[in-house]
């Protein structure tokens, strides 16, 4: 059964969002949560979360973000939330190719230790930065087809895509969540 939370929302999601440090995911998070960018930038220490109410095939569905430290030091501690997350965002910065190489190493984390139906998407932050982009499109287009994730490169900055990307994860959530459901009634 959807989880009921009140009258204003009819079911919770948990989401993760993970990547390298420096990506841009509190800012990609910031820019979805509350339409906001700035400049400052602090790197996330330990693990923090927004929220964000969003309609999703006529139901109200509360997104709770759950912001992770890109440190290797905080590991653990991601560990921990992956179990309950019904999505993942894994975030590189376009203009780092090995944050992108680290991608896979997140997508391993996540799939190792979250359940097995766990939504993830394959993001790629800064598309606004044309130079000197060091990852294309089409090379992580070509990795998410291959390990079958969503993707969808976003500009924080510009506000470009994070709507839409967080859009089409929650509706991917919402789906298999109506899914499982309806497997377990029968």
């Amino acid at each position: 059964m959807v989880q009921q939370l009140s009258e204003a929302e009819d079911c919770l999601f948990n989401i993760v969002i993970v990547g390298d440090s420096f990506v841009g995911k509190s800012k990609i998070i910031e820019r979805f949560t509350k339409n906001e960018f700035s400049y400052e930038s602090l790197a996330t220490s330990g693990l923090d979360f927004r929220t964000k109410t969003v309609q999703i095939e006529g139901k109200k569905v509360k997104a709770k973000i759950w912001d992770t430290s890109g440190l290797a030091k905080y590991r653990a501690v991601n560990y921990m939330h992956y179990r309950r997350v019904d999505g993942a965002v894994i975030v590189y910065d376009v203009t780092k190719k090995s944050s992108f190489d680290n991608s896979k190493t997140w997508l391993r984390e996540v799939r190792t230790h979250a359940r097995s139906d766990v939504v993830v998407m394959i993001t790629g932050n800064k598309s606004d930065m044309r130079y000197p982009r060091e990852v294309t499109e089409e090379e992580a287009k070509r990795l998410t087809d291959k390990v079958g994730a969503l993707f969808m490169e976003v500009s924080a900055r510009e506000a470009v895509n994070v709507q839409e990307a967080f859009d089409a994860l929650l509706a991917r959530v919402f789906r298999a969540r109506m899914s499982r459901e309806e497997e377990e009634e029968e």
